[in-house]
């Protein structure tokens, strides 16, 4: 069952070849997912496309930015879309550079349609499971964004396994003023056990977790 919404699944197709495009639309329409398709790399970076679930089809080698090209350069972004390449003109080095970026799959045409069909499966599950981990770690760093210097040193050093009495100790603070500082931060991050703030800290983006800890003050 496709969802049905904003959270239906989206199929790009950027390929040159016309007849390419029509016949991997209509592949995708034949099971209910919904696909746009680009003549070129350019146009795709122009469309304004909704944000929704989904997958890239690419080809390699096309006018201006290349598939692998364009891989490369959305990764960069921040945009990891999975992309699956199928091209007329793929080789082993060419293939092995895009499987080590990540893609999906690497089909060599003509290829059957099932082929394209189970990797956009695959795609379309990983990038589900992949939007569903950035809006924990959204809601995780919006609510870390609300702890004070202190509260961040001491949800660090409890998500490591330290007791009070230790954290006290590294921070030069009493114990009395770590229980405070960790009960104000345990509600703020709406955790209430050790183990939910432990899966909270390991959730937020990696820059946040390396946060220098500031000098030791009350």
């Amino acid at each position: 069952m496709v969802p049905s919404g904003a959270e239906a699944p989206l199929v790009i197709i950027v390929d040159d070849d016309e007849a390419v495009r029509l016949a991997l639309v209509e592949l995708m329409e034949s099971v209910e997912l919904d696909a746009v398709s680009f003549g070129s790399t350019r146009k795709l970076l122009e469309a304004d496309l909704p944000d929704r679930p989904g997958c890239l089809i690419l080809d390699v080698r096309m006018p201006g930015l290349s598939g692998l090209d364009l891989q490369s350069q959305l990764a960069s972004s921040g945009d990891a879309k999975p992309v699956i390449f199928v091209s007329g003109h793929g080789d082993i080095p060419m293939t092995v550079q895009a499987m080590k970026a990540g893609a999906i799959d690497f089909l060599t045409k003509p290829v059957r349609g099932q082929a394209v069909l189970d990797a956009v499966k695959l795609g379309i599950e990983r990038d589900i499971a992949q939007r569903a981990v950035t809006r924990i770690a959204r809601t995780q760093a919006s609510r870390f964004g609300t702890l004070t210097t202190r509260e961040r040193q001491v949800m660090k050093e409890v998500a490591r396994g330290r007791l009070n009495k230790q954290i006290a100790f590294d921070l030069g603070i009493s114990q009395i003023t770590v229980k405070v500082h960790r009960a104000n931060m345990m509600r703020k991050m709406q955790t209430t056990s050790v183990g939910e703030l432990v899966r909270a800290w390991e959730a937020l983006p990696a820059q946040l977790r390396a946060d220098r800890p500031a000098e030791h003050r009350i």
